[in-house]
């Protein structure tokens, strides 16, 4: 997250009791950047692959709006990621990887074809056309600091962070709620059932790593809840 004022990412080697001036002067290595690239390469791959299919299916049915948006949302979230700084320290703990990595590609197993309408298409488009613009608006909110593991990158409380602690999450959840109610099938409801799961998993592990940094307690004690308002 981008800091309000000027933070160091969590126990920096400059900072630690046990720290020598190689730490001090460590840069990220070969491996590390090789890492960086092929990840972003991969994530870059998945989106083509997933905006492929799914614009093949909607040329088969132009009035399907809200799959051309599930694109957008997919596009939103894993498109920004492959600007985003790279944090000093991440959380690489299985679990922590797990939920971000599922809660992020998700949408590769989402059904495509069409579903069963609970509610008609239009209010499924409003519904992710709101979900869309939320999560711009705390993307804004962040500006760079973002990406899709766990990490300290500052403490953000403008914007969007002044209403909840994880406004993304929020936008999240009202753009899958969209694209559900119109493409409603049994593998639909696993995969975002499980997608939730994940989401909520993603933002215990990310608040435990934060909850470390003095300035994101002080943040939590005046923004009281983490996604939705008097509900968690």
């Amino acid at each position: 997250m981008t800091p309000t004022k000027p933070m160091q990412d969590l126990e920096p080697s400059a900072n630690r009791a046990d720290a020598t001036p190689a730490d001090a002067d460590r840069r990220p290595g070969m491996r590390d950047s090789l890492i960086e690239i092929a990840s972003r390469v991969g994530a870059a791959t998945m989106l083509s692959v997933f905006a492929y299919a799914a614009i093949v299916q909607w040329r088969a049915a132009p009035s399907r709006v809200t799959l051309l948006l599930l694109v957008v949302s997919a596009a939103v979230t894993v498109g920004l990621s492959l600007f985003a700084r790279v944090p000093a320290k991440r959380d690489w703990r299985p679990f922590a990887f797990i939920c971000s990595m599922g809660g992020t590609y998700y949408y590769l197993l989402v059904r495509l074809a069409p579903g069963t309408h609970l509610v008609p298409e239009t209010a499924g488009v409003v519904l992710q056309v709101l979900g869309i613009f939320w999560q711009l608006f705390a993307k804004a909110s962040l500006r760079r600091s973002f990406g899709i593991l766990p990490a300290n990158r500052g403490v953000v409380s403008r914007g969007a962070y002044r209403f909840v602690r994880h406004p993304m999450y929020l936008g999240y959840f009202v753009t899958d709620i969209g694209f559900l109610l119109v493409n409603f099938g049994w593998q639909n409801l696993l995969v975002y059932g499980c997608q939730f799961a994940l989401q909520v998993g993603r933002i215990l592990g990310e608040e435990k790593l934060l909850s470390a940094d003095e300035g994101y307690r002080s943040y939590k004690a005046r923004v009281r809840y983490r996604v939705i308002p008097g509900v968690f």
